[in-house]
């Protein structure tokens, strides 16, 4: 794990899958315990899979590695194993996504999912020093009305939910298929967020304002191939959760140096920095942070306006977003007193965001 001061700045992530968090070691072990067969002979194997050459080809990974995920301890150990993790590197705020269709079209119950998840969620300020919040996410390459039945599975938990989200592949699946799912969804209470403009065009992001009505953009990165998108999420100060690391690893852009983060926090843009799904794309939000901090020669005030826009773009109450901003604000020059203004990239995760063979 980094200790490198943007690690230390005190910071929110917002795009996070918590399938995502599935590190091969844990895939392995639950294999065992579980007695489910992997493709996969060693960890070094697995490891090997983890070149993608797009979204799609991730997600068949992705997919195939949570077959491990059967028991309320599966799920636990999991969110156990990612607060562990994202409070080493500053994180003391997430708002987690999960992917129930993915667990219930294989026989895992909802309320496995759900009570796994919350049985660490809900004393993850005590245990972990982080609180914590549960954004359900539909699967858009599957149907509308398995969505909305996921909804109606969910609505009795709702105390446990902050939102709804809509990820998977993004490509010809607009966000207009499932405006009803989030009609019902806002009408019960819940906020609305949605990858678009990741692979998908910045028609898609245009579609998640207007007919989701989303409260912030995952990704969002295309939205610069639209001037009139820029002007409007600029005006409406919309966050968008950028997640670096994942950008080059499924090749919307070929190095770190390419990404547009830095264009588009010079268009005026509310981004943040998140890690996406940290096992497979080589680090977690502190080494994003990091990451870009170098390949952009970001300077340090940018990344202390990072860490506050992630606060900001928060589903927390007016109270508890002020009391975090605090500690960012006295953290920033603790953080970065003596430090270099382009701290290095970890060794590990450099090696993994060379770009991959085409």
């Amino acid at each position: 794990m980094t200790s490198s001061p943007s690690s230390r700045l005190p910071k929110a992530e917002l795009h996070l899958h918590i399938e995502g968090t599935l590190e091969p070691e844990m895939i392995f072990a639950l294999a065992e315990r579980n007695k489910v067969p992997l493709k996969y002979a060693s960890l070094d194997a697995l490891r090997a899979a983890y070149q993608f050459k797009d979204l799609q080809s991730f997600l068949d990974l992705y997919y195939a590695s949570m077959v491990v995920l059967r028991t309320e301890q599966d799920f636990a150990e999991l969110t156990a194993a990612y607060f562990t993790r994202a409070h080493q590197q500053g994180v003391v705020h997430a708002e987690i996504f999960f992917d129930p269709q993915a667990h219930t079209q294989r026989g895992v119950a909802f309320q496995t999912v759900i009570d796994g998840l919350w049985s660490v969620i809900r004393d993850s300020e005590t245990r972990y020093g982080v609180t914590s919040k549960l954004i359900m996410c539909f699967l858009r390459d599957q149907s509308a009305e398995s969505a909305m039945a996921t909804l109606e599975s969910a609505l009795p938990y709702g105390e446990r939910l902050v939102g709804v989200g809509l990820d998977s592949a993004e490509r010809g699946n607009p966000p207009s298929k499932f405006q009803a799912v989030f009609d019902r969804a806002r009408a019960n209470g819940l906020k609305a967020v949605a990858h678009a403009g990741e692979e998908g065009p910045a028609a898609y992001v245009w579609e998640a304002l207007r007919l989701l009505k989303v409260s912030r953009v995952d990704h969002g990165v295309r939205s610069l191939e639209d001037p009139t998108l820029v002007a409007h999420l600029r005006d409406e100060k919309t966050p968008l959760t950028v997640c670096p690391f994942s950008n080059v690893r499924l090749r919307v852009v070929d190095k770190l140096q390419d990404h547009p983060l830095g264009k588009m926090i010079d268009a005026g843009l509310m981004c943040t920095v998140n890690s996406d799904d940290p096992a497979y794309f080589g680090g977690y939000v502190g080494d994003n942070f990091d990451g870009v901090s170098k390949a952009l020669k970001l300077p340090q005030a940018t990344l202390v306006t990072l860490a506050r826009n992630s606060f900001e773009a928060s589903f927390i109450d007016v109270t508890e977003r002020q009391r975090y901003l605090k500690l960012v604000d006295e953290a920033s020059h603790t953080a970065f007193v003596g430090a270099s203004a382009e701290p290095a990239l970890p060794n590990e995760t450099a090696s993994q965001l060379t770009p991959n063979p085409a």
